[in-house]
């Protein structure tokens, strides 16, 4: 592969919209071993939450997909293939990327519970320190 070539593919993968309108690979070779990755992701994605029971495995997951894809970053950057070869890898480090980018959103909801949560706790210690304030303990409906 020419070296233009090269610089070609590296901006298709680093490209912000790359992921948009690609598809996450069906099956995925991750450290050695196959991985179904479109159908983690799909059953993953169809749940709110990710269950905690399913976070480690999750995390797990994600952390493989980092580490294959800098392996096959590496492998476009400096490894000795075709063009043909080099398209393949594309397809494939843009597929991870959108599993990535899958995965990611889904502990954004995690966080946004968390933070509608930690709003409504504070919310309460204000209201609880405001019927303090104003000598409205109501703890027996009697005001003093």
């Amino acid at each position: 592969m020419q070296e233009y070539e090269r610089k070609q593919l590296l901006e298709r993968v680093d490209r912000e919209s790359a992921t948009v309108g690609a598809s996450i690979p069906d099956e995925i070779d991750l450290q050695g071993e196959r991985f179904e990755l479109g159908a983690f992701v799909f059953e993953v994605k169809k749940r709110d939450t990710i269950p905690a029971d399913t976070r480690e495995e999750v995390d797990e997951v994600k952390t493989l997909l980092r580490r294959e894809r800098i392996e096959r970053r590496e492998t476009l950057e400096e490894g000795d293939i075709s063009r043909e070869e080099g398209e393949r890898v594309v397809e494939v480090l843009v597929g991870i990327d959108r599993a990535l980018n899958a995965l990611e959103s889904m502990g954004a909801t995690d966080l946004e519970a968390e933070a509608e949560a930690n709003e409504r706790a504070d919310k309460k210690r204000w209201y609880s320190f405001l019927k303090q304030a104003l000598g409205n303990d109501d703890n027996e409906g009697i005001r003093r």
